[in-house]
């Protein structure tokens, strides 16, 4: 089926179709895992830039410490 699809369409670059397969993979995939991963850690990590109570450090405020 996919052939004649191809045959019928004309001059088809084959790096536009493997482009295109790559796409879809990976949208299908990610797609996927959103679906299956739990509520709870969607809402945790929806939360996440705005959650203060997790400190932040950088390798300057770590050397003013010491």
């Amino acid at each position: 089926m996919f052939k004649y699809i191809l045959e019928g369409a004309g001059s088809i670059n084959w790096m536009a179709i493997a482009s295109l397969l790559t796409f879809m993979a990976v949208f299908i995939i990610s797609a996927v895992m959103a679906f299956r991963s739990q509520p709870a850690f969607i809402d945790k990590m929806a939360n996440l830039p705005l959650d203060d109570s997790t400190p932040s450090f950088n390798a300057e405020n770590e050397q003013h410490e010491q």
